[in-house]
């Protein structure tokens, strides 16, 4: 765009044309390489305010392009006064960020812009220097290592058990992934046997890594959710001198200031009515999902022993009254649970989603949560998922465009990223109404299902070979 107008702002007239031979009028036609330092404008000609009107309609897919233009096009791609003023203009866009493991606890960041259908590979994550737990006396050694998740939550779990050194012999892991303002975040986990408070950021429009301030608390496999711009993190665990120990404490960060604050502890009311002492010896409290739902932060709960988990309903915490309360008991008993008791879900338009596998290791099902009754209600068709049991995160759900994804891996090794675009029809099970998934509960008429078949629309695919899944976000800027 800078050349087209360079050229038309110093063309020389036809006459000069022809008084030189041609391959001189391309030499002055080519303007030179302190052509944009020597003009203070961004665009000669026009006002910077115009300038930034048409860059912040640009995709930002091609903003790589845009910041090799000159200095001040790369200062302008770069400052927040753009990004201002794409929110401004309705131009913001969203990508899905997934985050893949590989070996072992290598983690590898993707972005994928669903306009243009590409990937993005992000820079890998700073390594973080920690010092060893078991060599504390000695700062000068650190253990290098970035986020991953090498265990099972179970294994890491065990600890409760007696298994002290469960994570003495591992790097880090058991970190959590966050995303608000327009920002990623990973939060906490181990980093062998010591328990993490670092908080990093990666900021799109850098396309850079930075620490941020910390948790006040150190923990590992902590939930989050985002809710009235605030990035909440609760429960986890910690390490204690029996082992590992479930954690109650919840805070909230607030991007704009980059503080952190306290938040009430969770009650885990109902593990604290166990008939016996042994009982609450034995089965330890854990949150087992959280999403942010209807204004309000919903935590599942669940009582583990291992192998074992017992769902225990949850909680809700309410910021109006900065309170919890005990979560509805359909909400609680019927949340869909994968591998280590964990609750996945996702809020597409305001309504919350959730994966259940079905008894065949090929398919799932989507579970739709009808807050008038207090139910949750299937979603009819499969979605096809391959062997849910190999692993870890077999499956991941995102709402992107305002529409629900499945991220999984096919049988070729390939990430696939699945839309629900179709107009699917959701039976209740005590009347005969539908809906579809396009639409809003309030919506939903006496009509019969669709005849046409239930399909997913595989929107992209990456080769991942023996990457594992391990979360994803949406971020919009």
């Amino acid at each position: 765009m800078g050349g087209v107008l360079s050229l038309n702002n110093n063309k020389p007239s036809s006459s000069r044309v022809c008084d030189v031979p041609q391959n001189e009028a391309c030499k002055r036609l080519r303007p030179s390489s302190s052509f944009w330092e020597d003009n203070p404008r961004l665009i000669p000609s026009l006002p910077d305010e115009i300038s930034l009107q048409i860059l912040a309609r640009i995709p930002r897919m091609c903003y790589l392009n845009v910041k090799s233009v000159s200095r001040s096009w790369k200062a302008a791609v770069l400052s927040s006064e753009l990004y201002k003023l794409r929110k401004e203009l309705g131009t913001t866009e969203e990508y899905l960020y997934i985050l893949t493991k590989v070996d072992g606890d290598k983690l590898l960041w993707n972005a994928f812009d669903p306009v243009s259908r590409k990937w993005q590979r992000l820079p890998p994550m700073p390594r973080v220097g920690v010092e060893d737990g078991s060599r504390r006396g000695f700062p000068g050694l650190k253990v290098w290592n970035m986020v991953g998740s090498s265990i099972r939550i179970a294994d890491a779990i065990r600890g409760w058990l007696g298994r002290k050194d469960a994570l003495d012999h591992i790097p880090y892991c058991g970190c959590a992934i966050g995303a608000v303002d327009g920002s990623l975040y990973v939060l906490g986990g181990f980093c062998r046997s010591t328990v993490m408070k670092s908080v990093w950021r990666y900021d799109p429009i850098a396309n850079a890594w930075n620490e941020v301030t910390p948790m006040s608390v150190a923990r590992a496999y902590c939930k989050t959710g985002v809710l009235n711009g605030k990035l909440y993190v609760v429960g986890g665990v910690t390490r204690g001198r029996g082992g590992l120990s479930p954690l109650q404490s919840a805070e909230v960060f607030d991007p704009r200031t980059g503080l952190w604050s306290e938040v009430p502890s969770m009650p885990f009311s109902k593990a604290q009515v166990l008939p016996t002492a042994f009982l609450a010896d034995l089965l330890k409290p854990i949150a087992t999902g959280m999403t942010s739902y209807r204004g309000k932060l919903y935590v599942a709960q669940s009582l583990y022993c291992w192998p074992f988990f017992v769902d225990v309903g949850g909680e809700v915490y309410d910021p109006d009254t900065n309170s919890w309360v005990e979560m509805p008991m359909g909400m609680g008993e019927g949340w869909p649970a994968r591998q280590a008791g964990t609750k996945l879900s996702v809020v597409v338009d305001g309504e919350l989603y959730a994966l259940e596998p079905s008894s065949s290791l090929d398919s799932a099902r989507i579970k739709f949560y009808d807050h008038r009754d207090d139910s949750w209600k299937v979603v009819e068709g499969d979605i096809p998922i391959r062997d849910l049991a190999d692993a870890e995160a077999p499956y991941l759900l995102a709402g992107l465009l305002g529409k629900l994804h499945v991220i999984t891996k096919d049988e070729n090794q390939d990430i696939l990223v699945m839309q629900a675009d179709w107009q699917n029809q959701l039976a209740t099970s005590e009347s005969e109404t539908y809906l579809s998934l396009d639409e809003s509960p309030k919506e939903a008429s006496g009509s019969a299902p669709a005849s046409e078949p239930n399909l997913w629309n595989v929107i992209a695919n990456r080769h991942a070979g023996s990457a594992e899944l391990v979360s994803c976000q949406i971020l919009g800027i």
